[in-house]
């Protein structure tokens, strides 16, 4: 009986983070062509022979979205067709993941769409990292890993900020606060929270702030940053109340529109972020912005789902 053969592909969402992997894995990155048509239709061929193998195929649903997401179904559906015997989605980026329930009347639930859609393509496991609400794997009906990005951004912590005995760690809504409490323990650090108010989509109102800042170094944590209205309020409000360093953590740098026109005019001292998303070129030269890899977390669930082994203690 043969070792069971494996394949990695990437599509053109996030290449560089999908060599980093390979290179760790010690793998060659699988040949992929992804092209357009002229009027835009995407056309994919696999330049590996990928019957009856494993296959993990690397693609962050970020910006433009509709475009990386829409490359991720053909691919799947491109791998199916050639016979592949798993296809393993690794979506350092879950796209939509913010509408995963209805808000209002007459809204959709898209995280659940995209689901079925990424199922219906032809799927069979999938692996993800922070994902922004964790009942998503249930909108699943095939296997979900669910990594988190703390272990790099706690090491790069406890590196570079030594003075670990005066930091608090705010959430930036009441739906962090357990991500904040977790951080928070390892680093033996307090807990506050701010009392938000959104006011529209991409709009959001700080208005309180529950627990004591004052005095101390603020790292406002969160899953992602988009137009960074959340994270250039709380700042606000914190350096208001007496906080005598501001940094912020984020998993996902989605970083849209006004972005980084905000973090530049912030308070903020330091952002870091990992690289489940590519940095635009002008987010590459913002001095304020710290880039962390992920590539390891990502290599290592990969490695092990490939050899059966458990990936539980990569779930801290």
């Amino acid at each position: 009986m043969r070792m069971r053969e494996w394949v990695v592909l990437s599509g053109n969402a996030n290449r560089p983070l999908a060599q980093k992997i390979c290179d760790k894995l010690g793998k060659n990155l699988g040949r992929c062509d992804v092209r357009r048509f002229s009027d835009g239709e995407i056309f994919v061929e696999i330049g590996e022979n990928v019957r009856g193998r494993d296959v993990y195929l690397i693609q962050s649903t970020c910006q433009p979205v509709n475009e990386t997401l829409m490359e991720l179904l053909v691919i799947i559906d491109a791998l199916r067709r050639a016979s592949a015997k798993e296809i393993t989605a690794v979506l350092p980026y879950y796209g939509y993941a913010r509408q995963d329930r209805k808000v209002a009347p007459r809204t959709p639930i898209s995280a659940k769409l995209v689901a079925d859609l990424i199922v219906a393509a032809g799927a069979t496991r999938i692996v993800s990292m922070d994902l922004h609400a964790g009942q998503i794997q249930g909108f699943f009906n095939i296997p979900f890993d669910n990594l988190f990005a703390s272990p790099v951004i706690l090491d790069y912590l406890k590196k570079e900020m030594p003075d670990l005995k005066n930091l608090v760690i705010v959430s930036p809504d009441a739906g962090g606060v357990e991500r904040a409490r977790a951080f928070a323990k390892r680093l033996d650090a307090t807990v506050a929270m701010i009392d938000k108010r959104r006011v529209g989509p991409n709009i959001a109102k700080a208005m309180n702030i529950v627990g004591e800042v004052e005095g101390k170094i603020a790292l406002i944590l969160d899953d992602l940053i988009d137009t960074a209205g959340t994270l250039t309020e709380a700042a606000h409000a914190v350096a208001n109340h007496g906080a005598s360093k501001v940094f912020a953590a984020a998993t996902h740098g989605v970083l849209s529109g006004p972005a980084l026109k905000r973090i530049h005019e912030s308070q903020i001292e330091r952002v870091i972020i990992s690289d489940t998303i590519p940095l635009c070129p002008e987010a590459v030269l913002e001095s304020k912005i710290i880039q962390l890899s992920v590539y390891n977390l990502l290599a290592e669930a990969i490695h092990r789902i490939h050899n059966y082994d458990s990936v539980s203690s990569l779930f801290i």
